[in-house]
């Protein structure tokens, strides 16, 4: 019975969207939502943080937590086709499936240049990698003097920081530092630890993509007038529920810290209708559920508590999806 109610929810959200933002035709440009789990607890239901932005022909990953590799043979994807990754912070769930992007071409001798765009640190998290590698592109098929090609080649990494802006493709590009770290700008810390927003312009559509955000006056800037925002949300009851349930001997100075980074470093509904709102956004798509799928009654209250700010349609996404 719940699963059905839940089911019914989500067809009644999405079937209230206008044509311009309901899920998207299996041809053409696309933002394929391939996991929209969120943090370190794997689900049954909801592969880890990784989409597909499909544009021209050509596949860029934005994001690629646990199983993104799978989820794109799911989404009829091979990965070949695969031109280049975001990354948007460098967490473990988002990152976790970057490495079998890497080892998978250079096993099967793919050739063409992927780029890797990822925040400072960036180079440092591929360079381990492409480390764990060389054992088994050294002994390749274990056919004498037949090894795999270096797996440094054919890699590219660019490290982005706050206000980047160039052309890929003929889409551009622009990233916004969020407020999922709170390091005090100018710090250190600041310079080489940062958590990235980024919004695609394509040649008719733009499209936000939050990553892991608290609410941010720069992510507000970045989602002007965007045609698809694509925000995160916390579920902060389920997911504290969720810590009890897997954590139940956690000490309570580091339950309280735990909450604190929730509420701060990442959005409730309310924050996701008023980025929204602020924004001027045309239409939301929510994901990194991080206690997995809300009940139907939290799904009700929150869609509720985002459409007292948001006057626009609201999608909950669900694995592969595409928008």
């Amino acid at each position: 019975m719940r699963a059905r109610l839940l089911s019914l929810v989500s067809i009644a959200m999405v079937c209230a969207l206008p044509a311009a933002a309901q899920q998207a035709p299996a041809g053409g440009d696309a933002f394929i939502t391939l996991g929209t789990m969120g943090g370190p607890v794997p689900s049954p239901d909801r592969s880890q943080p990784a989409n597909a932005l499909v544009h021209q022909g050509h596949v860029y990953l934005v994001d690629a937590g646990d199983g993104a590799v799978q989820q794109l043979a799911k989404a009829g994807i091979q990965l070949p086709r695969v031109r280049a990754v975001f990354l948007s912070h460098l967490h473990a769930d988002h990152t976790g499936g970057l490495s079998a992007v890497l080892a998978l071409r250079n096993q099967i001798n793919l050739t063409d240049r992927l780029t890797i765009y990822g925040p400072p640190g960036t180079r440092e998290l591929v360079a381990g990698m492409v480390a764990s590698m060389q054992p088994a592109a050294r002994v390749g098929y274990g056919i004498t003097g037949q090894p795999w090609a270096p797996p440094a080649d054919g890699i590219t990494v660019i490290e982005m920081s706050d206000g980047e802006r160039f052309q890929l493709d003929g889409m551009t590009v622009t990233t916004a530092q969020n407020t999922h770290y709170d390091f005090a700008a100018g710090s250190v810390e600041d310079r080489n630890y940062k958590s990235l927003s980024l919004r695609f312009d394509l040649p008719g559509r733009s499209i936000v993509y939050t990553g892991d955000t608290g609410p941010s006056a720069a992510v507000e800037r970045l989602a002007k007038g965007a045609d698809l925002l694509v925000s995160e949300m916390i579920d902060l009851a389920g997911t504290m529920a969720t810590v009890t349930r897997t954590s139940p001997d956690m000490p309570p100075a580091a339950r309280q810290q735990l909450e604190r980074h929730l509420s701060t470093h990442h959005l409730t509904p309310d924050a996701v209708g008023r980025l929204a709102a602020m924004a001027g956004a045309k239409a939301v798509v929510i994901t990194h559920f991080a206690a997995g799928t809300p009940d139907p009654a939290r799904i009700r209250a929150d869609v509720a508590t985002i459409r007292a700010r948001f006057g626009g349609p609201i999608t909950l996404a669900n694995d592969l999806d595409r928008f």
